[in-house]
Formats: structure tokens, sequence, C-alpha cells
């Protein structure tokens, strides 16, 4: 079955930075676009960074610059790489997976920046 497993979240201080990784298993995971996205508390769902099969990129302008997706598909991994964290980066952190009308979603992975 399909499987989106996000990990590396934590608690980080303002400035600091973390490593989020998808592993994916169970669709061709090289011919999926994926995507990180966020949910903070009270607030909607919204896309932070995406990656195509062909490896483009996009980002919210509000993490331009300071996050980087990237995807390995010989290990069905997406990473996203977030520096200069800030309060404001705080939400629990959802891989994506999309093809055509398949649309998977991971379970989440909590990150918190706080001093």
């Amino acid at each position: 079955q399909v499987q989106l497993v996000e990990s590396g979240g934590g608690l980080v201080q303002p400035g600091g930075s973390l490593r989020l990784s998808c592993a994916a298993s169970g669709f061709t995971f090289s011919s999926y676009a994926m995507g990180w996205y966020r949910q903070a508390p009270g607030k909607q769902r919204e896309l932070v960074a995406a990656i195509t099969s062909g490896s483009s990129t996009n980002y919210a302008d509000s993490v331009k610059g300071r996050f980087t997706i990237s995807r390995d598909n010989a290990k069905k991994m997406v990473y996203l790489q977030m520096n200069s964290l800030s309060p404001e980066d705080t939400a629990v952190y959802y891989c994506n997976a999309v093809w055509g009308w398949s649309n998977y979603w991971g379970q989440g992975t909590q990150v918190t920046v706080s001093s």
C-alpha cells in the first residue's frame, strides 16, 4: 500500500536548522511530483515547497532562500532542508505526492521553533 512517512521534526531554536525526510513506498515515486505542506494551529494547510518529477522546484515566498527541497528517486526519498528557522515556521509538516488524480499524504511531523 501507499505510504509516506515523515521524519526529522522536533524543537529547534530560532535561527536554527532542521532537515525533514519523507520515505515513500507503494507507488512509482519517480513519476510523482512531491511537496511539503505545513499547517499551523488555527490556520489552513499551505504549500511550502514542491519538486516535480523532473526536479523543477517552487517555494512559498515566506521560505524562499531559507528552505530547499530535494529528491532522491533511487531511495524514494524527498527532503526539506530548513535554515534560519523562525517561530512563524512552527507547524505540522506534511509530505505530499501527486500524479494525475492520485494524491497521497503522510501523517505529518511537528516542527516547533522556540527559544
